[in-house]
Formats: C-alpha cells, sequence, structure tokens
C-alpha cells in the first residue's frame, strides 16, 4: 500500500481481500454470540398434495405447470441446505408426474442440494413416482406407498342410449378415432391397443423406480410392479422406502436442533380472494369452477382405493 497527498493507492501486490469494511465486520461478528455467528441451517419445504394431472385453476390437482415455479423456488431459498418433499398424493397422470420428477432431480444436481422426501397420508402410482425424485424416502408409520402400475378406467353407455332410443352418428377420417368410444360396445382390438400403452408405461414406470432405487429393493419383480400398495413398515422392508419419520423430527436430527424451515407455498388462489371479494364469475370461469369440483370428486374416488 502506497501514499500519495494522503491518499491510498492500491498496488497490484495489495490482497483483494484487504477490505477495511470486510475487516470491521469480521471483529464486529467475532464479538456476537455464537448462536448468531453462527447462522442456522435451512431446510426449503415443498408440499406437494392432490391428485396429478392439468386440471383447472380451480383445481387443486398437480401439474408441471402449477408447481414449477415452486420447485423453482424451493431450490433458490437462501441458506438451504436441503429440500424437503412433504407428498400426499394417491397418483394420476403419469407425464405429469414424470415431468415433476425430473424438474427436480435436475434441480437437485444443478444445485447440489439433496432432496428428502417425506410422505403423510400417501404416496401411490404417480406420488411415489414424484417421490422417488429424492434422495431418500421418509414416512409415517400409517402412510401407503407403491401401487406401481397403470390403470384406466371408463364406462360404457352403449346399452343406455339404445334402451332410450338415441342413435349417435359420428364421421371420422382414420379408422381408429373412435377407439375406447363409450357410446359403441367395446372393441378387442381397442381393448389390445389399450393394453400395449399400458405396458409401455408400466416399463418406464419400473425402469424408473429401478433406477432411483438401485441397490435399496429387496423384493421380487412380480411383487413390487404389480400395483399392490403397502404401509410404510412394509415398505421398508421392500426397499421402496427408507425410514419412518417426519420432517421436523428428521430434519432436526440430521442438521441439528437450531435448523429452520422454510415452506413454500403458491399465493392465496383466485377462487379464494374472489369469494372474500363477492365478486362474480365470468362464464368461462364459472365452467373452470366446476372442472375443479369434478377433479376433486375425482380425486376423492382415487384415494378412496387406498382407503384415505
Amino acid at each position: 500500500m502506497q501514499r500519495k497527498g494522503g491518499a491510498a493507492l492500491t498496488t497490484p501486490d495489495t490482497p483483494k481481500s484487504d477490505n477495511p469494511l470486510k475487516r470491521s465486520f469480521g471483529r464486529i461478528r467475532q464479538l456476537l454470540p455464537e448462536k448468531w455467528r453462527q447462522p442456522a441451517p435451512v431446510i426449503a419445504v415443498l408440499p406437494l398434495s392432490g391428485t396429478i394431472g392439468t386440471g383447472s385453476r380451480f383445481s387443486s390437482s398437480l401439474s408441471m405447470t402449477k408447481v414449477a415455479k415452486l420447485i423453482d423456488g424451493a431450490f433458490a431459498v437462501k441458506g438451504a441446505k436441503a429440500v424437503a418433499l412433504v407428498i400426499n398424493s394417491p397418483g394420476g397422470s403419469p407425464a405429469q408426474s414424470h415431468l415433476i420428477m425430473r424438474r427436480i432431480r435436475a434441480l437437485s444436481a444443478e444445485k447440489k442440494l439433496p432432496v428428502f422426501a417425506f410422505v403423510e397420508d400417501v404416496a401411490a402410482s404417480g406420488g411415489y413416482m414424484i417421490a422417488c425424485a429424492a434422495d431418500e424416502i421418509i414416512a409415517d408409520p400409517a402412510s401407503i406407498l407403491g401401487s406401481i402400475g397403470v390403470v384406466s378406467a371408463s364406462f360404457g353407455f352403449d346399452k343406455l342410449i339404445e334402451k332410450i332410443g338415441v342413435e349417435r352418428r359420428v364421421h371420422t377420417a382414420g379408422r381408429s378415432k373412435t377407439m375406447l368410444d363409450p357410446f359403441r360396445p367395446e372393441n378387442p382390438e381397442d381393448v389390445e391397443r389399450l393394453a400395449a400403452l399400458q405396458r409401455d408405461i408400466h416399463d418406464m414406470f419400473i425402469a424408473l423406480v429401478k433406477e432411483r432405487r438401485a441397490g435399496k429393493l429387496k423384493g421380487e419383480d412380480e411383487q413390487l410392479f404389480s400395483g399392490e400398495f403397502w404401509l410404510a413398515p412394509r415398505a421398508i422392508e421392500l426397499g421402496l422406502a427408507d425410514a419412518i419419520g417426519d420432517v421436523r423430527s428428521t430434519m432436526r436430527a440430521r442438521y441439528g436442533e437450531k435448523v429452520r424451515f422454510k415452506t413454500v407455498t403458491e399465493p392465496r388462489g383466485l377462487l379464494a380472494r374472489r369469494l372474500g371479494l363477492g365478486a362474480h364469475f365470468s362464464a368461462a370461469e364459472s365452467e373452470q369452477l366446476t372442472e375443479g369440483i369434478l377433479a376433486a370428486l375425482e380425486g376423492r374416488a382415487i384415494r378412496a382405493r387406498f382407503g384415505l
């Protein structure tokens, strides 16, 4: 350091860290109590609850569009040591489940942050696929995991319209455009095509679970991937989960008693704001509200499969 006319001049030999202000902060920090000198570790908590699918703006379903910003926000929490997924989902769309799972894995690798999945009520089917984004899966002893399979459900109305005297007329270009039409008798060829699609999705699901749970799976493929589901203790025995626990106690055991939790959630929804203001719905919003109610009923039916 050289002086000229009373002013300090920085020379090439001056260390870049030789900053008077920085040194002052360093001295002050040494005088602070130890609990203030060492900031508490932070865990970003991301709740993922509901059936999985695109849905409408009024539904509580999970989709990539709805949760992308929340996932990004969880991995952007300042000072985060890990991301904790709190999962309550009976499944739904395999595509949306896969998109969400891959986004979490990509950000985990990019930010070099470990991911923990905490299963509360259920992580089944697509819900379990999302749980596989975690490095460890931890579950409540009464939670349900598994259902690694693919299901499609519909109704047949061909006898109903015949009974009430309705004739349905459909004109198509392409012989498979009316595949699985609920107003026509079931076609064995259509059923076989659907089964082939299901097998492909199932194979992808199995490969994903084997990749993410490599070295941990203990059951036979025929059992693990049959679509069966289990309570957490049995799922742990089969290697589908790692431990019993909850987010608070587990994270405190891993990162210390002073760990802080930052929950990442979306702002209060449009429906709640509108109801609070007593405003009117537009025709489009009314239709979306109806779709949301129907989606909620469908989600309730899916959860009922697991006794929830």
